[in-house]
């Protein structure tokens, strides 16, 4: 299984827009894949169909083991989606209280890793829709996964979040082994606005080595497949978004080729 992590500490990026429609592609592919909402909104969660407010078990189950996960739990948890190689393991509000609760309980940092080292066999890829805040839940995503995607709305107060998150990776690395590789996504561009035009020239500036050479427009057909309930491609599999997103598959594959050669 490869594990990648969805993240950024701003919110309204398109992190699980990112998410979903990665997850998409690769089902398209024939591989089976595992998506895992860490973010107590519950978005992905929501978009397919199950309502995070209303889920007697969820994410949150992982977590109330002290560390541990039981055996067989994770695969306990899962729900389907509206893809039959997509199956999520879904967020629930009470992900909200574990920031609360982690100082009185050491050790949850690695629980997203140890639940997804048991379903290691029965997946290809796991994708990680991780919260918008540093705490418990990103930090145990960034710890598991092998590779980072950093969807970046193309807008200046964007980049001030970028500049954090890349703070917190760099204060991550220091705890790994080896370094967590990470793309930069800019997203939500419109080509008509100095606003977009301004901030893809001001990522690609100041973080050459890391934005990927492309860019996710804004395309109504991706908020429309969210209305739906369906992937991206399952949706519509020609719009701008998707052939956008497909590239962007197309580059992580090759940066995970170059990573697993190193």
């Amino acid at each position: 299984m490869r594990v990648w992590a969805v993240a950024n500490q701003k919110g309204g990026v398109g992190k699980t827009t990112t998410s979903i429609a990665l997850a998409g592609l690769l089902a398209e592919a024939g591989k089976r894949v595992v998506v895992v909402d860490l973010d107590p909104h519950g978005s992905m969660t929501s978009y397919f169909g199950h309502n995070p407010d209303e889920l007697e078990h969820s994410c949150y189950d992982l977590f109330l083991h002290k560390g541990g996960v039981p055996d067989g739990l994770p695969a306990r948890l899962l729900l389907p989606t509206s893809d039959a190689l997509i199956s999520l393991l879904p967020s629930s509000t009470a992900l909200a209280t574990l920031e609360r609760q982690s100082p009185s309980q050491g050790g949850l940092g690695l629980v997203v890793a140890k639940s997804l080292a048991q379903l290691w066999q029965q997946f290809d890829y796991a994708v990680i829709d991780s919260p918008p805040l540093l705490g418990v839940l990103m930090v145990n995503a960034l710890a598991a996964s092998q590779q980072l995607v950093v969807p970046v709305q193309t807008e200046y107060l964007a980049v001030k979040g970028l500049e954090r998150m890349v703070r917190t990776l760099e204060m991550i690395n220091r705890t790994r082994k080896l370094p967590l590789p990470f793309s930069i996504v800019p997203t939500l561009f419109d080509r008509r606005t100095q606003a977009s035009l301004g901030t893809l020239r001001l990522l690609r500036d100041e973080f050459p080595a890391h934005v990927w050479e492309g860019f996710i427009p804004v395309d109504t057909r991706l908020r429309d497949a969210s209305r739906a309930g369906r992937t991206p491609s399952q949706f519509d599999n020609k719009s701008r978004g998707v052939l956008a997103y497909r590239a962007l598959l197309k580059h992580l594959l090759s940066q995970q080729l170059l990573t697993q050669v190193a």
